[in-house]
Parts: structure tokens; sequence; C-alpha cells
């Protein structure tokens, strides 16, 4: 087995073990109750060339080659009488917290599924993790290894699902705080920008998936007949990525109604401290005006004016506290 190639024969009435595609004979080593699963990094040189030691499983033309090198961006179906080749979107998390958009090809044939890919995916590292020991996948189809293949990317979703959806709760918290956050807006917008990558990536294995429930695949008993739960559980997918994005709507709402009632908490202070204060200035000016009365001619009376306006003042503010305006 050559560095950027994994190749697992999985027989149900025997062991499962890895093999060297180029030191046994394809293939008679395949038949009944075995399968053939071949993962191809062809990020890693000469990884490609694996896909010549399965001559007589799947014969790939220019044409095939061809669309594996090609980055179309976009999921897509193309089937033959003996060969299905699934290109797949799939999303990962990079170590700066970023999405990564990368394609998975996944050819089938009789007996045997190949998946093509560059460099390290999580999809293919769960599959690896949950088949670790032996297993009974011998006794199924191709038709069936590549559902569970295709399963695994759509798996990547639900879970991107999951971690927008905690990153939202934590965005509650800090909106329902209350506080003057700049940030908050800033990081609603990027959560919301994620959102709709996902879903545009995610949006379009709609019609490759349908494409595989065509009547014409279905009648195919060489690569047998792919799970038809794919459709469900790419509804499901696209169902929990619509709900992050209304989530984050959600937020948005929550943050706008923090701030208005911040605006509204502050016009009840500068409203209140009006009300406090004009009782004083109407005193004030009242007691400006140029005339004459006995009233001025006792220094006194200054501290009986001082003492109005803060009983004023205390009145202002007795009546807004009995009234509930405090």
């Amino acid at each position: 087995m050559s560095d950027g190639v994994i190749a697992r024969l999985f027989d149900a009435d025997g062991h499962d073990h890895a093999i060297d595609l180029s030191s046994i004979e394809l293939p008679r080593a395949l038949g009944a109750r075995r399968l053939l699963w071949v993962d191809i990094d062809r990020q890693q040189p000469h990884a490609l060339d694996a896909l010549d030691d399965l001559h007589g499983l799947i014969d790939l033309d220019t044409r095939a080659r061809a669309r594996i090198a090609e980055d179309t961006g976009r999921a897509r179906l193309r089937a033959s009488q003996d060969r299905l080749h699934l290109t797949l979107e799939a999303l990962d998390v990079r170590d700066d917290g970023r999405l990564e958009r990368h394609e998975i090809d996944l050819v089938a044939g009789p007996d045997v599924v190949v998946s093509i890919h560059e460099g390290r995916r999580a999809a293919i590292d769960r599959f690896l993790e949950g088949i670790d020991g032996e297993t009974r996948l011998g006794a199924l189809s191709a038709a069936d290894l590549l559902s569970s293949l295709i399963d695994e990317v759509i798996a990547g979703y639900y879970l991107l699902a999951e971690q927008i959806e905690r990153e939202i709760d934590d965005l509650d918290q800090r909106a329902l705080r209350g506080r003057s956050d700049e940030d908050l807006l800033a990081a609603l917008v990027d959560v919301r920008r994620r959102v709709g990558l996902i879903r545009r990536t995610l949006a379009p294995h709609r019609w490759a998936l349908a494409a595989l429930a065509r009547p014409e695949l279905q009648a195919d008993d060489a690569l047998g007949r792919p799970w038809p739960g794919l459709a469900d559980r790419l509804e499901g997918a696209l169902d929990a990525v619509d709900g992050a994005r209304e989530a984050v709507l959600g937020t948005y709402d929550i943050h706008m109604g923090r701030a208005a009632q911040r605006a509204n908490d502050v016009m009840k202070v500068l409203t209140l401290l009006s009300a406090v204060m004009l009782p004083g200035v109407v005193l004030a000016g009242t007691m400006g005006m140029n005339f004459e009365l006995a009233f001025f001619d006792t220094p006194a009376n200054f501290l009986v004016v001082v003492g109005a306006m803060l009983g004023l003042a205390v009145l202002v503010l007795g009546i807004a506290r009995w009234r509930r305006w405090l």
C-alpha cells in the first residue's frame, strides 16, 4: 500500500484486512460476500496511479479522469451501465476556524468503491473510525458502501449546524446581557455568512442524490440499490442549516431589542432629570425677574428659595417612585 492510498477488503466470511493493490490479483480476490474499498489522496505524488491497479474492476476513461482532477464546486452524478461516479462537496473547519470547501469523488463499480479527494478529510476519517475492527460490510453491495460514504459527508453538515447553534447560544447570552458590544454585530454577520456558504454548498446535492433514485439506476443489479434514506438525510441537513439561519435572525432581533431598550432607558433618565430640574429652573427664572419685592430685602430668603428647589426635586422623585417610573 503506497502513500496516499488505503485499500481495505471487507470479507463477510473471513477477516477484513488491508491489501496492497499492486501485489494482489484483481478481480479474482473479490467475489460473493467480498467488497473492496480504495481511498486515494490525490495530494500525494503518484497516488492516482492506484486507479491503474483496478483495471478490470473500474476502468476510467480520459474524460472520467479529467472530471476527477477538475474542481467545479458543485455536486454532480454520472452513471454508466457498470459504474457510478458521484462528486460531492464537503466542508471542513480549518485551524483558524474558517470553512474550507473540497470535493470528494466516489466511483462505484461491481464489488468495489473508490473515494478520491485531496488531503485528509473529516468524512473519510469518521468512516474509518466507524469501521475499526471486524465488520460485515462484505455482505453489502457497492451501492450500500457508496451510501455509507455519502451519509458521512452529509453528517459533516449536521456537525457544522450543531457548531453554529452553539455559537448562536453564546451570542444570545451576550445579546441578553444588554451591554454595549461592538463585536456582537460583526460576529452575527460572520455566522450568517458561514451559514450561507454551508447552504449554498449543500443544496446542489439535491439533484445529484435525486438522480440516484432514478428508475434506470434502481434496476442495476451489478451495483445494488443506493440507500433511499439519503434524500431524507439531505433534507434534514438542509432543515438544520435553515434552522441555524433563523436562529441568527433571532439573535439579531434580541440584539436590536436590547439596543432599543438601552436607548429607552437613557431617554427615561434624561426625561426624569429634566422633570427634576424644571421646577428649579422655573423658580430661578421667576426670582430673577426685574421687579422689587420686600422678599428680596432679606438675604436669608436665598436659603428659602434653594430649599424650595430641593423640595420640588424630592417631590418629583417621590412621584416618579410611586408611579414606578424608576
